[in-house]
């Protein structure tokens, strides 16, 4: 290869001083086989529902996959968008025009899901557009993720309180100023909206991602250890005064003497699931509990329906793909190529992680019923075209780490 040649093939590799490289197949490849499994999940959770609901008479005159199929057809729609942010490179997240435009958009979303948004199940969460609904908590997220992590990336050292630092008590002001305030009042407005809907969990996630990105950006941790103490508080508060929450509370310590209510009658309905799968399961698309059993079997309570076809055996095999998918996650994560694509894909992994804690938790009755989705299995257009789209953006990091752009960079040269 010519010097003009090879030349002209590192321009190709290079965008904003960072050369990109091959995007990272086991993460990719993790993240297919989790969507593929929880397609077939749903496929088999919603075939007792739709077809109960082609019934004439009293008598269901055939099969209606229409869950699964426009789950199917979202996927599509979210691999390809999945392909678009991995090929962008991460200097067009980090623009100041992407940051602000997903926040202002989340922020004015979140507002409208208040005024004109659609209840559901005690909470105002959806908007809808008509052709489907929109749940603005989860673009929330991600605008909180992209936010954060520029902003950490502008500042710099700035936030970051050395010894010096914390004996100037001018430059400790500044200093706290800089890796907090400027950052606990928007965390403080999303968290008040979501909170408004009410969606708790929602909130707990959103609160937690923050303080796990600030933890890892070295930012000041006595005030954000403050935070979430008064976090924890207000949260026991809000938990004790609200009625929506009791309830789920009361659902929570005695299911089997709640089943008058939605959230009891849900949790015994799925532990009945999980219980009756055994160790094998009774196979796939022999459920019981998803003809209408299990109310939100396709939803929030898939993962029963999981367990009752697949048994543990199933259910551990389909936690150890979600493990390795987060631990590859956090890994992507350290060897990022610069402090902005770190705290991306620790903020977004985390993230993940915590849906997918806290749904398992949900589904067997180990917290109260949170509503939060299982990322890949649950039906949602909104949760699976974002969580696609993060993990485009994950990859688009990944493209960027340092010991694949020597890899790629050696071979260019050869």
């Amino acid at each position: 290869m010519t010097e003009a040649k090879m030349k002209t093939k590192r321009r190709k590799l290079t965008a904003d001083g960072a050369i990109r490289g091959q995007i990272d197949i086991p993460y990719l490849l993790l993240v297919l086989i989790l969507l593929a499994i929880g397609l077939m999940s749903l496929y088999s959770a919603s075939s007792g529902s739709d077809t109960f609901s082609t019934m004439e008479n009293g008598v269901p005159t055939g099969h209606s996959y229409s869950t699964a199929l426009r789950q199917a057809l979202i996927a599509v729609v979210g691999v390809a968008l999945m392909g678009l942010a991995a090929w962008l490179p991460m200097r067009i997240y980090r623009s100041r025009g992407a940051t602000l435009g997903l926040w202002y958009l989340s922020i004015l979303l979140l507002v409208a899901v208040l005024v004109i948004g659609v209840v559901g199940g005690g909470a105002r969460r959806w908007l809808n557009l008509g052709f489907f609904s929109f749940q603005p908590s989860e673009l929330a997220k991600l605008a909180v993720i992209m936010r954060f992590a520029a902003e950490v990336q502008k500042k710099g050292d700035s936030m970051v309180l050395t010894p010096e630092k914390e004996a100037d008590p001018k430059l400790r002001r500044l200093t706290i100023r800089a890796g907090f305030w400027d950052f606990i009042w928007r965390l403080a407005l999303v968290a008040l909206l979501v909170v408004l809907e009410p969606h708790f969990s929602a909130t707990f996630i959103i609160l937690t991602v923050a303080v796990v990105m600030m933890f890892i950006a070295d930012a000041p941790k006595k005030p954000w250890i403050a935070c979430i103490v008064l976090g924890l508080a207000a949260g026991f508060i809000a938990v004790h005064f609200t009625d929506y929450a009791q309830e789920r509370l009361l659902a929570w310590r005695k299911p089997l003497e709640e089943t008058s209510t939605d959230a009891g009658y849900q949790t015994l309905q799925s532990l009945i699931a999980i219980g009756s799968g055994g160790l094998t399961g009774l196979g796939f698309g022999a459920s019981r509990q998803k003809f209408m059993y299990l109310p939100e079997h396709s939803n929030d309570f898939i993962f029963s329906i999981v367990c009752e076809e697949m048994g543990f055996i199933g259910a551990v095999l389909i936690l150890i793909l979600f493990a390795l998918l987060i631990i590859r996650g956090y890994q992507l994560a350290a060897h990022a190529a610069n402090r902005y694509n770190c705290l991306v894909c620790a903020g977004i992994t985390t993230n993940l992680a915590l849906q997918v804690i806290l749904n398992v938790a949900v589904v067997t009755n180990l917290i109260p019923n949170t509503g939060i989705s299982l990322p890949f299995f649950s039906s949602g257009g909104t949760a699976l075209i974002v969580q696609l789209v993060e993990m485009g953006i994950v990859l688009s990091a990944s493209a960027e780490i340092p010991t694949r752009v020597r890899t790629v960079t050696m071979q260019v040269v050869q």
